[in-house]
């Protein structure tokens, strides 16, 4: 599964990618620094991670003045994951090129189905704000003893993009 990951990573930095692009966080991707950089966070991407408590994936986010950061949090709509209290749900922060950090509020559990994958999803959490020009630190932390899948969805125009 590691090898299928890297895989993924590899050819993804290798070239272009596609609308709606998928990118695979690894144990390896423990921080931002050690994690891809979306080198246009305005290309949506879907960035897939497993967290659980004391475990935290990272990664990176390339934006221009003038750009819309938008960044989501889902999980998906089955068991475990959707049975978890609040206090379990995983934790994302982002940090700005200003050195300003942002948790992101888990304030609904919307459902969406996902027509690619054919997976549905709830929705816990949404940023979008105006972007400064700079790289963007994202870190999602995992806050339950299972281990959860995540989904931290980035950017909005569904066309190529480049992961590196």
């Amino acid at each position: 599964m590691a090898g299928a990951a890297l895989l993924v990573l590899a050819v993804a930095g290798a070239q272009p990618a596609h609308a709606h692009q998928p990118v695979v966080l690894t144990a390896a991707d423990t921080t931002p620094a050690r994690g891809p950089l979306l080198v246009d966070g305005t290309v949506s991407f879907a960035v897939y991670a497993n967290v659980r408590s004391g475990t935290s994936r990272g990664f990176r986010v390339g934006l221009r003045q003038g750009d819309r950061l938008e960044i989501q949090l889902l999980i998906p709509d089955q068991p475990p994951a959707n049975r978890l209290p609040a206090s379990q749900l995983p934790v994302v922060r982002v940090t700005a090129p200003d050195g300003t950090q942002q948790r992101l509020p888990i304030t609904e559990r919307t459902p969406f189905f996902e027509p690619y994958s054919g997976t549905e999803y709830l929705y816990l959490a949404r940023l979008t704000a105006p972007a400064s020009r700079g790289i963007y630190r994202v870190v999602v932390t995992g806050a339950s003893p299972t281990e959860t899948p995540v989904v931290i969805g980035v950017g909005y125009r569904e066309v190529p993009g480049e992961v590196r």
